[in-house]
């Protein structure tokens, strides 16, 4: 099998695999990275987005061939040590997460959104796909409109 390096949350990794392993199936078998959540396999339900390049991503539908010499950010990649990224902060402090298994997906959302538009409108927020079986979407939205106004 091939050898892919690329880096994750900043730490050059290599992973023997084939051309077509979901990256998703990299980070979370192979490198031990649990915050990407599996939920559905087909660019669904989003729960495993992460960022390649600081774009946002689905890992569970792009091949490990892809992250070869990029960039992968999941959620254990936002906060800088001990500090939490200001989406992670006002995710606490809006109490959003209810099960919380959305809650990676939805925040590296958030990022990417905000990283574009600083200040998103209610339809722009809305067209973060992310499905949350829980129905904290509104708690999502005043999570983003704090960070935005953070940030």
């Amino acid at each position: 099998m091939p050898n892919y390096t690329f880096s994750v949350n900043g730490k050059t990794v290599t992973v023997d695999a084939p051309a077509d392993l979901p990256l998703l199936w990299a980070l979370r078998d192979k490198l031990g990275v649990k915050g990407p959540k599996y939920g559905c396999g087909i660019d669904v339900c989003k729960a495993c987005t992460s960022h390649l390049d600081g774009e946002k991503i689905n890992p569970c539908v792009v091949p490990v061939s892809e992250a070869e010499g990029r960039e992968v950010t999941t959620i254990e990649g936002l906060a800088q040590g001990d500090k939490l990224h200001p989406v992670q902060e006002a995710w606490l402090e809006q109490d959003v997460a209810q099960c919380g298994y959305c809650q990676p997906g939805q925040i590296m959302a958030a990022v990417a959104l905000l990283k574009k538009t600083r200040n998103p409108t209610d339809a722009e927020i809305d067209e973060i796909e992310n499905v949350c079986r829980c129905g904290t979407y509104f708690r999502i939205r005043e999570a983003i409109r704090s960070a935005a106004a953070k940030m």
